[in-house]
């Protein structure tokens, strides 16, 4: 029992918890827009969406970490890509990351409305994004790092109300089985928003800190990033299934087709499920911004926070209130560029540092594949 019980700890830090940090940063608002794009494109067309882009973004994960552990000095994102792809790079990469990671809080908003409307329905529009705003604005400010035991914990807490909502829609399927496989006019629109539902590259500084710090083999990141990416497309493909059997319509955003048709004790856990994934994602992604003003730009801490808290605030009521729009958006361009900035900071990096990392033994063309199905999908989504 003793060995067991060491073998669990062991166990517990050196990769239960570093995959919960990813998959906890993973899993937010994206997953509300998933529902609906499997239904108009069609299982098969979502599931191959959702089987290819786990893969894809396995892969940037990997190349992410590869290149923090490749390089000796220390940076944000776009600190590396300054040192690699040079002053371009870095303002490029800039302009992409900092507007895209401010309408991915501005997508946060435009959710969190409907999800305190099922528990706080009589409660104004613009007071309930305001709530939201303020109480997820204050962590942005912190300056204390995120703790991974709490990423556990909320992770758990994630996985158990999918789980219930899974398994209260799953005493019939009929509707899955009515549902189409494909449907050629929506074959795209899978794209933005599987994309978006599906990246962390925000956590992966902190996940190789947390390995760094514990004094752990920097081999050992590989397995936390597989699984940490793997375990949120799981959780979103059972997520899917539920939401579909459950009463009621498939809305764009989930929550608003649920209204009316379910107990309101259940309603109250996809209200505090939204909340949570929203609320932790949010902090975690104004944090990231913060951080990066201040380090790559030299912004003052408390004006690179004032910044980082406003801006969301001052687009939504600015009149950026599509959920689906922004989804599609911040998915199939600014994540899409990103990522392919991602792609050509690792060729850099493992072109000057060619000592054995987290991908070893990647066939050539994969790279140049990753590069085309972004270029793909930023036209596509912009057209």
């Amino acid at each position: 029992m003793v060995l067991e019980f060491w073998c669990f700890l062991l166990m517990y830090k050196n990769f239960i918890l570093p995959a919960s940090l990813l998959a906890a940063t993973i899993i937010g608002a994206g997953i509300f827009s998933l529902p609906y794009v499997f239904v108009k494109a069609g299982l098969v067309t979502g599931l191959f969406y959702l089987i290819l882009f786990t893969a894809v973004l396995i892969l940037i994960h990997l190349m992410y970490a590869d290149v923090i552990l490749r390089t000796e000095s220390k940076h944000l994102f776009t600190g590396y890509a300054e040192l690699y792809l040079g002053k371009a790079g870095k303002w490029l990469a800039a302009m992409t990351t900092i507007l895209g990671m401010i309408l991915i809080m501005t997508a946060y908003l435009v959710l969190s409305a409907n999800f305190i409307n099922l528990m706080l329905p009589s409660l104004d529009i613009a007071y309930r994004i305001l709530l939201f705003w303020v109480l997820s604005s204050i962590p942005i400010f912190w300056g204390v790092k995120r703790l991974a035991a709490s990423e556990f914990l909320t992770t758990i807490g994630v996985i158990f109300i999918i789980s219930l909502i899974f398994f209260y829609g799953a005493g019939s399927f009929v509707k899955v089985a009515a549902t189409p496989l494909f449907n050629m006019t929506y074959l795209f629109l899978p794209y933005g928003a599987v994309l978006f539902s599906l990246s962390g590259r925000t956590a992966i500084p902190a996940l190789i800190h947390y390995f760094d710090k514990n004094h752990e083999p920097e081999r050992r990141a590989k397995k936390a990033i597989i699984w940490g990416t793997l375990l949120p497309a799981f959780l979103y493909l059972i997520f899917v299934i539920g939401i579909i059997n459950l009463p009621g319509t498939i809305s764009e955003d989930t929550v608003s087709g649920l209204m009316g048709n379910l107990p309101q004790w259940f309603l109250l856990l996809v209200g505090a499920l939204g909340l949570i994934s929203l609320w932790d994602t949010y902090a975690m992604v104004g944090r990231d911004i913060r951080k990066s003003l201040e380090a790559d730009f030299g912004f003052n801490d408390n004006f690179a926070g004032t910044l980082v808290a406003v801006s969301p605030l001052i687009l939504y009521f600015a009149g950026l209130k599509n959920f689906m729009d922004l989804v599609g958006l911040v998915g199939g361009v600014f994540i899409g560029l990103e990522s392919l900035f991602i792609v050509l900071i690792w060729q850099k990096a493992k072109k000057l540092n060619p000592r054995d990392g987290l991908l070893r033994k990647i066939p050539a063309f994969i790279p140049y594949l990753l590069l085309i199905i972004f270029i793909i999908g930023i036209l596509l989504e912009i057209k």
